[in-house]
């Protein structure tokens, strides 16, 4: 389709307004002589939906068609017909905009793993500056943190009672209480560090890294602009065509001078090179698109980290709820009489824990919230009354799955094939995770606290009881990553530069290109892979 609207240049296009886009439009547009357009297909953020972080707003950021993409993956042979639900924000800042807003990093190892597979320049001793540059640390900077950055960092100022209760059963347990868990060590449990601000908003990618550019005359930022294809001369990059939601789906062409960055996700981006012929000849041929180049590792290589939840009653009625108990009036009085801004996020309390003693770094994450709920925040009326639970997360999954079309239409959603425990190694870990969280809810911390439990319950104690409930109830935790990979192999897609191989003027720069997951919460390791990112288009060594 010819362009509705006369072509515009610019030295910069990037496409996607997420967790990296936000940062890399903010660093490329900081020298004026550089001209940059950021490309975002859903809405703005400016709503009370977002930057407001009270539980009920996280609740309907999860479900919402306006702000989120919905996605869903496919099961396999080991989990059965069922989908898994997979949100990603749709807005700019993207999934940081709509999760629960925990600041993790992952181990040393992760990214020492990465050096050894080729991607040079991205162990974690070169890693951490960028770490550190992205960052603004209310504790005050340190040899791991930087208090000068644009994205808060800070610790909750309130915890209910449930969740306290947790962190001193874990020491019960045996388990380290880790004052950082992002410091000089990683295993052990804590009050998790959040992005907000010290006024008790939101932090995430654009409220950090946008908001406060906007009015940059070298910076022009288009909402609701759907992408169709990245543009080539042969085999160089040179704009965007995009669907203008806002103006009907009339299309409009960009042109990039320079560089055209890509930055729309685990499943956007390669999604939009397949759409624009990047990508396995068969498939991209099936669907009738002519081949730019054969690039048959993108899509590939996806991950994630299986979870489960245990529930429980609180008997001692401390937790959230979403009806007023005499706790919550007790907790609404004080919240609305203080002028101290609440930081709270309702998943505030965890850590990093091993399945077993013979693990060498911890491979299991715990994640423990003080209210009743079920996965996605599904459930009316769960969380009416009081409650707890506790996720158990696998951080280091041997699984691969992949994203593949389904049609040459942009505006149809890809398949998703999270290909769950075709590592058994995944599903063992859990069944010992299982164990282990059981162990904590026994400790004597938890006995005012502690009430019947409701999932998966008394009734499940052997191991291939727990394997069936951990195959029936096992959902997404939102840490998906690797459909892009970075590496030196045939089947990387970018190299450690982030430059797409086999062609020109095109990076890819957010989660998608992690070679192997982190172990940790997906958006702090996303934004410090934009900020190194960002550096090396403005040409800078690493």
């Amino acid at each position: 389709m010819a362009a509705s609207y006369p072509k515009k240049e610019f030295d910069y296009i990037i496409i996607g307004g997420g967790s990296a886009g936000c940062l890399i439009a903010n660093r490329l547009s900081e020298n004026p002589a550089n001209t940059v357009c950021l490309l975002e297909a859903g809405p703005d953020d400016k709503t009370f939906w977002i930057h407001n972080c009270n539980p009920i707003n996280m609740l309907y950021l999860m479900n919402s068609r306006k702000y989120n993409w919905l996605f869903y993956a496919q099961g396999n042979a080991s989990t059965g017909k069922r989908k898994f639900f997979w949100p990603r924000g749709k807005t700019l800042g993207g999934s940081s905009s709509v999760n629960a807003m925990i600041y993790t990093r992952g181990h040393p190892s992760d990214f020492d793993h990465w050096a050894k597979l080729g991607c040079k320049g991205w162990d974690y001793k070169s890693v951490l500056p960028w770490f550190k540059k992205t960052e603004m640390q209310h504790r005050g900077g340190d040899k791991f943190h930087g208090a000068a950055g644009d994205m808060d960092v800070i610790d909750p100022n309130f915890h209910f009672p449930p969740s306290e209760a947790f962190i001193e059963a874990c020491v019960q347990a045996g388990i380290p209480h880790n004052r950082d868990l992002n410091g000089s060590k990683y295993e052990g449990v804590d009050f998790f560090q959040t992005n907000q601000t010290a006024q008790g908003r939101r932090a995430h990618a654009a409220q950090s890294f946008l908001n406060h550019i906007l009015d940059r005359p070298n910076l022009t930022v288009l909402t609701m602009a759907y992408v169709k294809r990245i543009c080539f001369d042969k085999k160089t990059a040179v704009g965007v065509e995009y669907f203008d939601l806002n103006d009907g789906k009339n299309v409009v062409s960009l042109q990039a001078k320079k560089e055209v960055i890509l930055s729309a996700g685990v499943i956007g981006s390669p999604q939009i090179l397949k759409l624009s012929g990047i990508g396995p000849e068969n498939e991209l041929r099936n669907f009738g698109i002519p081949v730019v180049h054969d690039l048959p590792g993108v899509g590939e290589n996806l991950q994630d980290h299986p979870d489960v939840i245990l529930r429980y009653r609180d008997k001692s009625k401390s937790s959230l709820t979403t009806v007023p108990l005499p706790y919550m009036i007790s907790f609404m009085s004080k919240f609305y009489q203080t002028k101290k801004p609440h930081i709270f996020t309702p998943t505030d309390a965890g850590g990093f824990v091993k399945s077993d003693p013979k693990v060498k770094v911890p491979d299991l994450q715990l994640q423990f919230a003080s209210v009743r709920m079920q996965p996605h925040g599904r459930g009316l009326f769960t969380t009416s009354q009081a409650g707890f639970v506790l996720h158990v997360c696998h951080m280091r999954p041997g699984s691969r799955g992949r994203i593949t079309l389904q049609s040459a239409d942009p505006f149809d959603h890809p398949r998703i094939e999270a290909n769950y425990f075709a590592d058994r190694m995944e599903l063992e870990a859990l069944i010992k995770g299982v164990k282990i969280a059981r162990q904590i809810i026994a400790q004597k911390a938890m006995d005012d606290i502690r009430g019947e439990e409701e999932v998966p319950g008394p009734q499940v104690q052997s191991d291939r009881e727990i394997q069936d409930f951990i195959m029936q109830k096992m959902e997404s935790v939102y840490h998906t990553a690797g459909s892009c990979k970075m590496g030196v192999d045939k089947m990387a897609v970018v190299d450690p530069q982030l430059k797409v191989r086999g062609v020109k003027r095109l990076r890819v720069i957010d989660s998608s290109i992690l070679p192997t997951i982190t172990g940790s919460n997906i958006h702090g390791p996303t934004v410090m892979i934009a900020e190194k990112g960002a550096f090396m288009v403005l040409g800078g060594k690493v």
